[in-house]
């Protein structure tokens, strides 16, 4: 597929809000949630159950509002870098940071997140302790080979990157570019756990086509490898809801250690 002819993320930006209520709001109607919230939310709680990833600090890049994923973590880091792309998407998670009205309601991956712990912490305890972890949403800048030059971050224990590899890379080389780059923020030995469409080429938000750089578990493995990583787990979930609104075939979970 030609990138060419669809939105591209990273460059014309996206609809954040309606890429939220889309495919990860707590709708009825909503398809994706098996995907874009259940296995996301059992994939991390299992992971870091087993006991080997933690530390002081935690990066993320991932796309849009996304936060979800990062709702077990405050228990295991100090201190929380959320790094994003676009301003928008950096505007519509300080509204949910500091609680102000039209926040989008993550309640009910809140509640799904009390219930698969067995947690006893009420839900507005829970959400607050995320807050609180979110120390600094920040911009970075793609094209620099510091992308958050002039800023100068400490080495993070662990990075989470949900979809936005997926969504900048037009091909192989572009993947491993920017995989690369996101290695730079880690410290040797340093975590890194990623979610990824596999087989997709768009996601549709409102009346725009979003570009998918497709590919597979063999390439997400081999890139990670190439880039400097020995890969711990790898799960795959083949998709199972039926919708128009994009076409990848799987989700796929990896957690894998940088080289030291």
């Amino acid at each position: 597929m030609d990138p060419g002819t669809y939105t591209l993320y990273h460059v014309d930006g996206i609809d954040s809000r309606g890429a939220l209520e889309q495919y990860f709001s707590g709708k009825d109607e909503m398809v994706f949630g098996e995907d874009s919230i259940i296995f996301p939310t059992e994939s991390l709680i299992k992971t870091f159950k087993e006991g080997h990833l933690k530390g002081d600090i935690l990066i993320d890049l991932s796309v849009g509002g996304l936060v979800h994923h990062l709702f077990g973590a405050c228990e295991f880091f100090k201190h929380i870098i959320v790094l994003r792309v676009r301003d928008r998407c950096i505007l519509e998670l300080k509204r949910w940071v500091d609680g102000r009205t039209g926040a989008f309601d993550w309640s009910h991956v809140t509640q799904l997140h009390v219930d698969l712990k067995g947690c006893t912490d009420a839900m507005q305890d829970h959400e607050g302790k995320v807050k609180s972890a979110l120390e600094h949403v920040l911009k970075c800048d793609l094209h620099k080979e510091d992308i958050m030059d002039p800023i100068v971050l400490p080495l993070a224990d662990c990075m989470t990157s949900a979809l936005l590899l997926d969504l900048i890379s037009r091909d192989q080389e572009d993947y491993m570019r920017y995989l690369k780059k996101f290695s730079k923020l880690l410290k040797p030995g340093g975590h890194i756990m990623l979610f990824a469409c596999l087989e997709g080429t768009y996601a549709t938000i409102g009346k725009e086509k979003i570009y998918f750089f497709n590919h597979d578990e063999d390439f997400v493995r081999k890139a990670l490898v190439d880039a400097g990583f020995v890969i711990d787990n790898c799960k795959v979930k083949k998709r199972t809801n039926v919708s128009d609104l994009t076409d990848y075939k799987a989700i796929i979970f990896v957690s894998a250690h940088k080289e030291k």
